[in-house]
C-alpha cells in the first residue's frame, strides 16, 4: 500500500449541449450523479440533492427559457470538485429576475399553484442558487458543498 495521497483527482468537468427536449434530462442527471458517487459525494447528495435540483433547472431552462422549443438548445457544465460540486445551465431565454421568481410554494396563498416549485426545491437542496449574467440566455449556477 503506498502513501498518504489520495488518488483521485481534485475534480471532473462534464459538459452537455441538447436540443431543448425534456428526454435529455434523465442522461444528463445520470452522468453528473455517477461523477459525484465517483468523487465520493455523501450519498444524500447523490441520490436526492444533485438529481431533484439538476432535473428542476434543466425543466426551467427547457420550458420556460427556450420555451420548449426544439430548436434551442440548453447547455450544462457541471464541475465536480473534490470540496464542491458547481453546475451552470444555461438556456437561449431572455433572461428572469431569480429574486421575483423564488417564492415559497408552501404557504397557504401559493399552495394551490403549480409554479414556483422548482426554484424553491433548488435553493432548498443546493448550498447556493443564482442567475449569472451572460452574453445571451440565462445562466443559472447551483453550487453544492461537499458534506
Amino acid at each position: 500500500m503506498s502513501g498518504g495521497r489520495d488518488p483521485r483527482p481534485e475534480a471532473h468537468v462534464l459538459e452537455f449541449e441538447f436540443p431543448s427536449d425534456v428526454r435529455f434530462i434523465e442522461r444528463v442527471v445520470e452522468a453528473v450523479r455517477a461523477e459525484c458517487k465517483v468523487m465520493r459525494y455523501a450519498e444524500r447528495h447523490i441520490t436526492l440533492n444533485v438529481p431533484v435540483a439538476l432535473t428542476e433547472a434543466l425543466a426551467n431552462a427547457i420550458l420556460c427559457g427556450n420555451g420548449d422549443d426544439p430548436e434551442k438548445s440548453v447547455r450544462v457544465r457541471a464541475h465536480v470538485g473534490s470540496t464542491r460540486l458547481v453546475i451552470e445551465v444555461t438556456d437561449e431565454g431572455l433572461g428572469f429576475d431569480l429574486a421575483a421568481c423564488a417564492v415559497d410554494p408552501t404557504t397557504p396563498d401559493r399552495l394551490e399553484h403549480e409554479d414556483g416549485r422548482g426554484l424553491f426545491l433548488m435553493q432548498k437542496l443546493m448550498d447556493h442558487v443564482e442567475r449569472v449574467e451572460a452574453q445571451r440566455g440565462n445562466v443559472v449556477r447551483m453550487t453544492l458543498h461537499r458534506a
